[in-house]
C-alpha cells in the first residue's frame, strides 16, 4: 500500500481519500497540503472528498456573516459577481465549478496551489489569468482572523471581483509589470546592483498589490461613502466595516510615490488605506506604476516591509535570466 509519505497527487486513490479525510483540508494542518508541499508540488489539484464537515461549517459561517458587511459596504461589480458565480452558502466551493462561471465572464480562472507561491510565478499566472488559489480554510478557532490565506480569502474575497472585465483588464496589466521588472533587471551585470534593483522593485509592486487588489477602497454612491474592492477587507466581516466607517483609518487619494515607499503589516485593521477613483483609474495605475518601473522610479523605494525572501528573490533572477538568454541568442 502506498504510505502516507510517498503520496503524490498521480497516486491519489480512493484509498487514499477515505484514509485522508478524516484530517480535512484545515489550514495548517492538512496531510494533503503537508505532502505537495515536501513533493515541491506548487500547483496541485482540489481533492474536494477530503473536505470534513468541519470545514464546511467554517465557509457556512464566514458566508453567513459577510453578508450584511458585503450588501452595505461592497461595490456593485463584487456583488455582481457574487451572483454569477452562484456560491452554495453551506459548501465550500468546487474550483471547477467556480471557473466555469468565471471563464464566460473574463476568461479567468482559478488555480489550486499548495499554498505560498513565489512572486515572479504568482505574477505571471495573473498576468496569463490565472489566479493561485488556496483549498484549505481555517478552522473554527481560527475565524476572526488567519494570517495566511485560505479558500475563503481567496475565493469568497478575491474572484467575485474577477467577474469584472476592467478589473481583471488591470490585473493582467499588472501581472505583466513583473515582465518589465526581469527585464530591467537582466541589463544590470553588477551582481549586487542587481540584487539590490530587483529586491526595490518587488517591495514597490508588492505594496501596490497590498493597497489596491487587497486592501484597496473606491468611492461609493453617497458623499464621504466608501467600498471596498480589496480581498483583505472583502473577506473579513469586522475590517471591511472598520475600513469604510471608521474615523482611526486614514484614507487618502492614491498617489503613486507614496504607495509605493509605503511598508505595511499584517497583523492588525489597516491604519491607512488609499482611494481610487474607479476601476478605469486602477487600470492606468497600472500603467503608471510600469512607467515609474521602467524610468528607475522603482529602483531605491523605501526600506521596510515587505522584505523579499530567497524564493522570491531567485524566481526574479530566474526569469531575469531567461529573458537575458532569449535577447542574446
Amino acid at each position: 500500500m502506498t504510505t502516507q509519505a510517498a503520496l503524490t497527487n498521480a497516486e491519489y486513490t480512493e484509498l487514499d481519500k477515505q484514509r485522508l479525510a478524516p484530517f480535512g483540508l484545515t489550514t495548517t494542518k492538512s496531510p494533503f497540503i503537508e505532502q505537495a508541499v515536501q513533493n515541491d508540488e506548487v500547483y496541485i489539484h482540489q481533492p474536494y472528498a477530503l473536505y470534513s464537515e468541519e470545514n464546511h461549517n467554517s465557509w457556512k459561517e464566514l458566508y453567513a456573516r459577510m453578508q450584511a458587511p458585503w450588501a452595505a459596504h461592497a461595490p456593485p461589480q463584487f456583488l455582481d459577481g457574487l451572483k454569477i458565480l452562484q456560491f452554495d452558502p453551506h459548501r465550500v466551493p468546487r474550483l471547477d465549478e467556480v471557473n466555469k462561471f468565471l471563464e464566460a465572464s473574463t476568461r479567468f480562472k482559478a488555480r489550486a496551489v499548495s499554498g505560498y507561491v513565489p512572486s515572479f510565478v504568482f505574477f505571471d499566472c495573473i498576468a496569463k489569468r490565472e489566479f493561485p488559489t488556496t483549498i484549505t480554510i481555517r478552522d473554527a478557532a481560527t475565524l476572526n482572523y488567519l494570517p495566511e490565506p485560505d479558500i475563503f480569502h481567496d475565493v469568497a474575497g478575491h474572484v467575485p471581483m474577477h467577474t469584472d472585465q476592467r478589473f481583471t483588464q488591470a490585473l493582467v496589466r499588472f501581472g505583466a509589470c513583473a515582465y518589465t521588472a526581469a527585464k530591467r533587471v537582466s541589463l544590470i551585470s553588477d551582481e549586487t546592483e542587481r540584487l539590490r534593483c530587483i529586491t526595490s522593485i518587488f517591495r514597490a509592486m508588492a505594496r501596490f498589490f497590498w493597497f489596491t487588489v487587497e486592501f484597496g477602497l473606491m468611492p461609493g454612491d453617497k458623499p464621504g461613502e466608501y467600498k471596498a474592492y480589496g480581498a483583505g477587507l472583502l473577506s473579513s466581516p469586522g475590517e471591511l466595516v472598520h475600513s469604510c466607517t471608521s474615523s482611526k483609518v486614514q484614507r487618502f487619494p492614491f498617489q503613486m510615490g507614496w504607495v509605493v515607499n509605503q511598508y505595511f503589516e499584517i497583523d492588525h485593521f489597516q491604519p491607512l488605506l488609499f482611494v481610487i477613483d474607479s476601476l478605469d483609474h486602477l487600470y492606468a495605475l497600472t500603467d503608471e506604476l510600469e512607467q515609474w518601473m521602467l524610468s528607475g522610479k522603482l529602483d531605491n523605494v523605501s526600506p521596510g516591509e515587505p522584505t523579499m525572501n530567497e524564493a522570491d528573490m531567485q524566481s526574479f533572477l530566474d526569469a531575469a535570466s531567461k529573458l537575458a538568454a532569449a535577447a542574446a541568442s
